[in-house]
């Protein structure tokens, strides 16, 4: 039986790396139908394909399932830029049929507005010391080649997956610090912008809570975590776990539910003011 959902975000899939789990997020939306499915950035890892990455056949079936959620469901589409995509500077913004390319957007669903970035423009690293960012980014490499050397032999023994960055990352006192520091300077922004909160990816921590008044959602990553953000038709926003979902629960021959006759109004607006668009609302 496939859940619906108002609304839902996924970023950091990081296409064309050997550590993007491609096959896992494909089958991930295959399990859900929205109304609005947000791409936060890192979708694409344009930075590895020009070194060591590679384009795998797998890669090409997440954007299948993208164009079938588009076609079939009436998916309406927001893909935005992230550093590792930054390509996308190049066509910003787009917009054909139901997909959107942009930068950053704002939305707005039950009374609440949502200020939503891929979340690398608030990272003093990625954007004023590029260098510095390509060297991490193969520290980075290096740490899930790793990964997928211990959850190989961690299956072998049938142990659950287990993401070793996401533990290092836990351990290292400046790396916490970090994280703390750029979650709390998401919030500032979004306060700056009225809005009430921040949905945005870049770190691969998955969070929701709140931060001084400001609803931080972070929708975490499909190289390790796994995750994504789900706004069901209440307004409420959860994290979903890939490792926790009861597939074999899901794959049975019920009817899909139905979507509710009338739903509230969700509005999507453009932050880039000099284009004088109007909102998307649907």
């Amino acid at each position: 039986m496939k859940t619906h959902f108002k609304t839902i975000v996924i970023s950091d899939v990081h296409l064309g790396t050997k550590g993007s789990k491609a096959k896992e997020v494909a089958h991930f939306l295959k399990q859900y139908q929205c109304e609005n499915l947000i791409l936060n950035g890192d979708i694409i890892d344009g930075w590895q394909l020009k070194k060591s990455g590679s384009w795998k056949r797998k890669h090409t079936r997440f954007f299948n399932r993208i164009l079938k959620m588009i076609d079939r469901d009436n998916t309406k589409v927001y893909y935005l830029r992230g550093n590792h995509d930054d390509f996308l500077d190049q066509i910003l913004p787009l917009q054909i049929g139901n997909l959107s390319i942009l930068n950053d957007m704002v939305y707005e669903s039950h009374g609440k507005k949502f200020f939503i970035a891929h979340g690398d423009v608030f990272d003093s690293i990625t954007t004023n010391l590029r260098w510095i960012a390509y060297l991490g980014d193969v520290g980075y490499t290096f740490l899930l080649w790793l990964n997928r050397q211990v959850n190989y032999h961690r299956r072998k023994r049938g142990l659950p997956y287990y993401s070793l960055s996401q533990y290092v990352k836990g351990k290292v006192k400046s790396a916490v610090s970090y994280v703390d520091k750029y979650e709390e300077e998401l919030a500032k922004m979004a306060r700056a912008k009225g809005c009430d909160g921040i949905i945005c990816g870049h770190i691969h921590k998955a969070e929701n809570r709140d931060i001084d008044g400001i609803t931080y959602l972070n929708s975490g990553d499909w190289v390790e975590t796994m995750s994504a953000l789900a706004e069901d038709f209440e307004g409420n926003w959860q994290l979903i776990y890939y490792n926790e979902i009861d597939f074999a629960k899901r794959n049975t021959d019920l009817p899909t539910e139905e979507f509710p006759r009338e739903l509230r109004t969700v509005a999507f607006r453009k932050l880039d003011d000099d284009l004088d668009l109007p909102p998307f609302r649907f």
